[in-house]
């Protein structure tokens, strides 16, 4: 398994390995992410052997730094021979991020069967390249521009077991309603400062509910402060370790729209406002967030223009109108592919007896 740098790409590849080793106990996962904080608290104590790999990107970068990701790329792709030699892995997984490209061309010149995950409506520039060396692809969305026909598959976007889990119970009916806000992996600052605009807005209208909010490292302290101020009841944490329990108390969901966001959130059938990163690679946020915008599962807010006082609106009316909440959750449900895990993991062992059989 391979790919990393964030929580979109890293969360897909722990669900397909994870449910690799319960229908085979006796296998065994090499994952090669990066060195980043977050790549090794989502891989830490699951089980997995894990290698790190540096390689930069290109996209969006100066000539001298696109100078030096290339200067370093034959370093990497040896480091990735050497990894999957002393490994002997009988299938190459991508889940996207530039540390995939050294390990697939390595995977390549190895002979070993390679398939990639896109979790996007639109194909990063990692995965576009990545498509070219794959002999399977499995996309979550309908993407485009569309990777070749004949080996490309539309599986869905594989979640983690603890939030199928979740997904799957009953939600408790409670008194005052709770808005989960995310901001991705990371974090999302602009997001951050709309929710403490709408928050006071309707805290003064009088609405009544409760916050859980991930903020990021860099706004935590302000963000919870200002709650503090404001007398708000607010979970609020830079990383959500606890998806699962998370979406299981929420009632309405005020989001980015990256990819493995949208695919827990359409499982979990939680009503949503999404508010797409406006600076994301090709616009893929936009577009993922239309295709479920699109089913009436979520309304998409547009960052552009958007202030603290709409987004105050757009929350009060939600949480009042309960039929469209219910409407907007059985919507979003419906969009969900479940099932996408024990999809991805069939069509992988296919390729591998495929490419046994050929040997």
């Amino acid at each position: 398994m391979v790919g990393g740098g964030t929580g979109g790409h890293l969360f897909p590849g722990i669900a397909v390995a994870t449910a690799v080793r319960e229908r085979f106990p006796e296998s065994r996962v090499l994952f090669i992410g990066t060195s980043r904080l977050l790549d090794q608290q989502a891989l830490t104590g699951r089980g997995f052997e894990l290698a790190a790999l540096e390689c930069g990107g290109v996209k969006g970068l100066g000539l001298a730094d696109r100078l030096r990701t290339l200067l370093l790329m034959p370093g990497a792709i040896g480091k990735a021979l050497g990894m999957l030699r002393r490994f002997r892995p009988e299938l190459v997984f991508g889940v996207g991020g530039y540390v995939t490209g050294p390990v697939l061309l390595a995977a390549k010149l190895l002979r070993i069967p390679i398939a990639i995950h896109e979790q996007n409506s639109v194909p990063g520039m990692a995965n576009r390249l990545a498509g070219k060396l794959a002999d399977l692809i499995l996309i979550s969305l309908p993407c485009t521009p569309p990777f070749p026909s004949r080996k490309t598959i539309w599986t869905g976007n594989p979640l983690r077991q603890e939030i199928l889990a979740t997904a799957g119970k009953e939600k408790q009916p409670v008194a005052m309603p709770t808005v989960l806000v995310l901001g991705g992996s990371q974090g999302a600052h602009r997001v951050n400062v709309l929710m403490l605009e709408a928050v006071a807005r309707l805290q003064a209208q009088g609405t009544l509910f409760r916050l859980i909010h991930q903020t990021g490292v860099a706004d935590r302290e302000q963000v919870a402060d200002r709650y503090a101020q404001l007398g708000i009841e607010a979970e609020v944490k830079t990383f959500i370790s606890d998806m699962a329990g998370a979406y299981g108390r929420a009632d309405l969901a005020v989001s980015r729209a990256g990819a493995t966001t949208c695919a827990e959130l359409a499982a979990m059938g939680l009503p949503s406002l999404l508010i797409p990163y406006p600076f994301a690679a090709d616009n893929h946020q936009t577009i993922n967030g239309k295709y479920y915008e699109k089913g009436r599962g979520c309304h998409l807010l547009r960052e552009s223009g958007l202030t603290g006082e709409i987004l105050a609106r757009a929350i009060s009316e939600h949480l009042q109108d309960k039929e469209e909440l219910h409407t907007m959750a059985a919507n979003m449900k419906a969009m969900a592919i479940p099932d996408a895990t024990e999809r991805i993991v069939d069509a992988c062992l296919q390729l591998v007896a495929s490419r046994s059989r050929r040997a």
